[in-house]
């Protein structure tokens, strides 16, 4: 394209000159401003302020001094047009605007001398002149504008991206691995108890310490698969697998009843969704509760999936900074447009209600 645009100001020169025929330049001279002209068009892209000085030197003696005929000024223009465009769109800031003003003003110089003459192009082409060097100026400035902004818009929602995605693996952590561990801590407790009073017990409490830690490596790893450049298919829970958070709630002494109802043409961000709370919910309530009796119901209806966890257990007080497990639960409910609401029951214990629609999901 440089090349072309070279060509064709050097071709607009050398034409113009043999048209007119009372130009008598030397054809030496009139070679030379061609070529000053449109070489620096190869270069524009490159050096974009050393092409503008150098054109805009070269068009404003063509004009001045009628090297090139003054009523044929579409070779210095044109080359002015091409070399201002570059200059707006590969050099911001002041130092762009600097050398277009000093470039334009030469030129705009060349035409006033040339309009003294008799056969100058009088106002009207000094004016035209003007409109060609600041319009395509402001066309590349734009353009960049508009590349910059574009690139600053890809840019925030790629740290957004990551920022999301760090948060989900965060709240998976979070969910994973507190759950597990508040069994390991309550089962721990209680095998330190009962093994100087009930040793009996002690195997009993340990088994289920292994098999909490055994399960809680194996969902960890399938997270940090997650990571890996190469990713590597693992298949999420479904909502029949709440029945293992039961079973695991009650190796931490909290009975457990399950209803789930439907759901089974919920997407998987949704059941993934539904899963989490549940688990986090279960969790609290092993913290704070245990021992108690604690109902979970999950039901799917006219494209929305309800999840109920209430229990009835004394809720101790929970340490400073917690509730990162509610704000979890909260951030999987508003990122598909659903409700929660948790605390206290008139009847006594906690209760959690989250609400995930679906219908237009499928």
């Amino acid at each position: 394209m440089d090349v072309a645009l070279a060509a064709a100001a050097w071709l607009i020169c050398l034409y113009a000159a043999a048209e007119d025929g009372s130009y008598h330049e030397p054809p030496w001279l009139t070679f030379l401003t061609a070529t000053l002209l449109s070489v620096p068009l190869l270069i524009s892209w490159q050096w974009p302020v050393a092409g503008t000085l150098v054109v805009g030197v070269t068009a404003g003696a063509a004009l001045a001094f009628g090297i090139v005929p003054d009523f044929a000024s579409t070779g210095p223009l044109f080359s002015m047009a091409v070399v201002l465009f570059a200059l707006g769109l590969y050099v911001g800031g002041r130092r762009s605007f600097a050398a277009a003003s000093a470039a334009s003003a030469v030129v705009l110089i060349g035409t006033v001398v040339a309009d003294i003459s008799a056969d100058g192009p009088g106002l009207a082409g000094t004016v035209f002149a003007a409109l060609i060097c600041a319009a395509s100026w402001a066309l590349g400035w734009t353009l960049r504008e508009r590349r910059r902004q574009a690139a600053l818009t890809a840019a925030r929602a790629t740290e957004q991206a990551v920022s999301d995605e760090r948060l989900r693996i965060a709240r998976e952590m979070h969910d994973i691995i507190g759950h597990s561990l508040s069994l390991i801590a309550v089962k721990a407790a209680i095998a330190n108890h009962v093994a100087q009073q009930r040793p009996e017990e002690l195997p009993a409490a340990l088994a289920v310490i292994e098999a909490t830690s055994k399960q809680a490596l194996e969902e960890l790893r399938r997270s940090v698969g997650e990571l890996r450049t190469e990713p590597v298919f693992t298949a999420p829970p479904v909502l029949a697998d709440l029945s293992h958070l039961a079973d695991r709630a009650a190796w931490a002494g909290v009975v457990v009843s399950l209803a789930v109802r439907g759901g089974e043409d919920a997407p998987e961000g949704v059941v993934l969704a539904a899963y989490r709370i549940v688990q986090e919910s279960l969790t609290n309530v092993v913290k704070h509760a245990a021992p108690a009796k604690c109902h979970v119901d999950v039901a799917a209806s006219d494209g929305e999936l309800r999840i109920e966890v209430a229990d009835d257990g004394t809720r101790r007080l929970a340490p400073a900074g917690d509730g990162m497990g509610l704000a979890g639960m909260r951030e999987r409910v508003a990122a598909y447009g659903g409700s929660f609401t948790a605390g206290p029951r008139k009847a006594g214990g906690f209760e959690v209600v989250a609400t995930l629609p679906y219908g237009g999901a499928r």
